[in-house]
């Protein structure tokens, strides 16, 4: 490290070294040899750094608004699904590019178990890339080609567990001294017993219980996901430290953005359901300054798949920030809601919630992703206002989505079925819950047209909320579910996999033909995406709010800058339906090109959208 590095180094630890300090010595009780050794951890990631990803850092701290760009778009992928390898990935950066995409998204592709993978997300090695998709220099070459190309990468960081091949695991398991403090191991059911009563299964039906014995050893250890994902002690300091710097270790491999995963469940107490305790918000805190003392160009995406009230606390606040971004969960989910009933009245309510927060916090949108979607609405105002009670209204959607419902054009499956609490998440891909799969099969041109306009509706929807959209790799042709999963012994008996298909290279073939569906999703969704790189209403800075369409069936989202109004209205009713916002000037379509001389109660085709704008 030469002294002008080390300059900067010390700086950036000046800045933050009284809190992180203070911080660290109450959560591990005055332990000051293991802050010293935290320290001295920080330090030698930092020189591990390579140029050009320091000066990426000082480039991005010059612009610490670098990530709010409007023209930020997304997208997730699996590398073996996608193109087989990391130097696959690579070879197809063109077609990314093509898609218009700055920000990709690898899932999961550290070692892991086959057969006890959980997807990936049951890591045995923080360091060492699945050996089919690669080595981690192949990630990193990956890395440097997306930075050449103004591409941001994430990578998912499994912070609550690690596999049980894990090494910590196997040295635990064999009694070796210092491992097993390194997770949550008992001689007896005493203490786990008394951890169930107080907190919530996470897979009721395909992994109940949060503990697993091993009979080998003579132990049982927390086990919150699955039997063989065992949960970290991060009551100790060891852990912190070896963690912190395996995340540290990835961004020093080229990651723009480290994906938290599950990061509510990380701290765990008895006699608390262990999810959302503070010292959650404390750990987050230190591993953003560890950022920013490292790394400061790598951002941090909380995965906290909780209601709202508990989601926007990982932001942290202006002073003492957390997570740079947080999933959109829960508009999510509403959003499906609302295309299965038709009726905005609670996604309207959930975004008068999300306009109401601060315009700093930044959610990363999505329509679909690798996981289910888990029904969590807010059904105490449902029963109560329109008698949707929460066990029925779980069975209408999965119903709904699955085509079981009448006149339904869906197809998903359900996930995790429970049918002795009713309950059940529902998988599938965009495109097939929007009925495109089921138009495609029926040949019918007229079904095939209102399914491309639902599924380019879902994804305007998507792109004109703020933060960053992320697209599902496929959903931009789009891709139907794969039922081919079912003849894989290592998938069929998880539904996930049904939208975790390959690309289907032949058809992504057939996106530069207007005539056919594939086309018309590619070049509907790469107008929507350049409308919104380069319309100022989009950006980060605009006043955002909905307002009352007259139209139980629609949505009207208006965004502001200065003088300059946008007014976006998304019919979620598969019948035509007037509707609008009370405005006297003349408004365009930016989709299409119509003109308005008024905006106070215009025609929308089902299941469609109108972007206005102010003449």
């Amino acid at each position: 490290m030469t002294r002008t590095d080390k300059g900067v180094f010390e700086a950036r630890l000046a800045r933050h070294y009284d809190e992180l300090r203070r911080l660290y010595l109450d959560l591990y009780h005055g332990d000051t040899a293991a802050f010293d050794c935290f320290v001295e951890m920080l330090r030698r990631c930092w020189a591990d750094r390579k140029e050009a990803l320091r000066e990426q850092d000082a480039a991005r701290e010059a612009d610490p608004s670098w990530y709010r760009r409007q023209d930020i778009l997304g997208m997730m992928l699996y590398v073996n699904a996608f193109a087989k390898t990391l130097k696959g990935v690579e070879e197809k950066l063109p077609y990314l590019r093509e898609c218009g995409i700055n920000y990709l998204h690898l899932m999961p592709l550290l070692q892991s178990p086959k057969g006890r993978s959980d997807g990936g997300y049951a890591v045995a090695d923080f360091r060492t890339v699945q050996p089919e998709l690669g080595a981690m220099e192949d990630l990193e070459e990956l890395a440097d080609a997306c930075r050449e190309s103004n591409m941001c990468v994430c990578l998912d960081f499994v912070m609550n567990h690690t596999s049980e091949d894990h090494e910590w695991a196997k040295k635990a398991r064999a009694g070796e001294p210092g491992y097993r403090e390194r997770y949550f191991f008992y001689d007896s059911w005493d203490i786990p017993r008394e951890f169930e009563k107080t907190v919530p299964q996470v897979f009721p039906t395909t992994a109940p219980g949060s503990f697993t014995a091993l009979p080998d050893c003579g132990q049982i250890v927390m086990t919150s996901f699955y039997p063989y994902q065992w949960d970290l002690n991060y009551g100790n300091p060891v852990v912190f430290n070896d963690m912190t710097e395996n995340m540290l270790f990835l961004a020093n491999r080229g990651m723009d953005v480290i994906r938290l995963d599950a990061i509510p469940y990380i701290w765990k107490e008895l006699g608390t359901n262990c999810r959302n305790l503070p010292q959650v918000h404390t750990l987050s805190r230190m591993l953003r300054m560890a950022c920013e003392i490292v790394c400061p160009s790598v951002l941090l995406l909380g995965e906290v798949v909780m209601e709202p009230a508990k989601v926007a606390p990982y932001f942290g606040t202006p002073e003492k920030p957390e997570c740079h971004m947080l999933y959109n969960v829960t508009t999510m989910c509403t959003t499906w809601h609302t295309l299965a009933t038709g009726d905005v009245s609670l996604l309207k309510r959930q975004m008068e919630a999300v306009c109401a927060l601060p315009r700093d916090f930044l959610f990363l949108n999505y329509l679909r992703c690798h996981d289910d979607i888990g029904w969590g609405l807010d059904y105490p105002w449902l029963g109560e206002r329109f008698g949707q009670w929460e066990t029925p209204h779980k069975k209408y959607l999965n119903d709904y989505f699955t085509g079981k419902w009448p006149d339904s054009v869906s197809r998903g499956e359900l996930y995790n079925d429970d049918p002795r609490l009713g309950d059940a998440r529902l998988c599938g891909t965009t495109a097939s819950l929007c009925g495109l799969e089921t138009a495609a099969e029926s040949g019918d041109a007229d079904r095939l047209a209102r399914a491309v306009a639902c599924d380019l509706t879902l994804h305007a929807w998507m792109l004109s909320q703020s933060g960053i959209p992320v697209i599902y790799s496929g959903d931009e042709v789009g891709r139907f579910n794969d039922y081919t999963y079912h003849d894989d012994p290592d998938k069929a008996a998880d539904s996930r996999y049904i939208h975790r298909g390959n690309f289907q290279w032949d058809r992504a073939e057939l996106r530069t033909d207007p005539d056919t569906y594939q086309g018309k999703m590619f070049e509907g969704l790469r107008r929507l995406e350049t409308i919104r790189g380069s319309e100022p209403c989009f950006s980060a800075d605009a006043d955002v709010w909905v307002e009352d369409s007259g139209s139980s069936h629609v949505l009207a989202l208006c965004r502001k800058v200065g003088e300059r109004e946008l007014v976006c209205l998304y019919n979620f009713s598969d019948q035509f339906v007037s509707a609008g916002v009370a405005r006297e000037e003349a408004y365009r379509e930016l989709m299409y090109g119509t003109y308005y001389e008024q905006i106070r109660n215009i025609t929308l085709w089902p299941n469609g959208f109108a972007w206005l704008l102010r003449e």
